[in-house]
């Protein structure tokens, strides 16, 4: 009869989850090593591969937890059944919450997730997508007919420009904080994107006469 797991298998995967986004958000996937890890963790070598089969499936369970909390953060959001401007705001400033706490896990996402194998990185690129969608969505909300012109998902793109790299410059010593960011982020989203729908399309240069 096969061993059943202890109960606090879950647990200790938990930890060794966080301390190796902790190891490769500063010394990148690819330098850190199962050693560095399991020394990290105050576990050996074998005891950690009792728990993950390499640094690979790691990887994965960072970058794929992380998206599930992402998506969570959506689905409670959508569920308050906010008018489109709150709901927006409300999109903004959790994920802001949620990237100031997970920042470790954050900085793996978007810089270690072309590491995984094809097969995973599409697991994890499959939510990403997910995440844009309802983003695109709410922004759609907002100024109704960015859709039609194709440019919701362009605008929900520059959304995630200007937060998804607020770990390189917003540190929790700093002035600003995430939550003092949250509101500024979502002025300037609003604001821009209000009458995007009725200005013209930038008509096309005309091209110098040939000499």
């Amino acid at each position: 009869m096969a061993r059943g797991k202890a109960p606090t298998f879950e647990l200790q995967r938990a930890a060794i989850l966080a301390e190796a986004a902790r190891l490769f958000a500063a010394h990148s996937f690819p330098s850190a090593s199962m050693a560095e890890l399991a020394k990290a963790c105050g576990v050996s070598k074998p005891l950690l591969y009792h728990y993950y089969r390499d640094k690979e499936h790691i990887l994965f369970d960072i970058a794929d937890s992380y998206m599930d909390q992402l998506l969570a953060i959506i689905a409670g959001v959508e569920a308050e059944a906010l008018e489109p401007e709150a709901h927006l705001a409300a999109l903004l400033t959790r994920f802001l919450e949620e990237y100031e706490h997970s920042q470790n896990q954050h900085m793996v996402l978007v810089q270690d997730v072309k590491f995984l194998s094809p097969e995973q990185g599409e697991r994890v690129v499959a939510k990403q997508r997910r995440v844009v969608a309802a983003f695109a969505d709410a922004i759609e909300r907002v100024e109704p007919g960015l859709k039609r012109r194709h440019l919701d998902k362009p605008v929900a793109m520059i959304l995630f420009g200007m937060i998804n790299w607020t770990f390189t410059w917003l540190r929790a010593e700093g002035r600003f904080t995430h939550a003092d960011m949250a509101p500024v982020i979502t002025a300037i989203v609003l604001n821009g994107v209000k009458g995007l729908v009725n200005k013209e399309k930038p008509k096309p240069k005309d091209k110098a006469p040939a000499h």
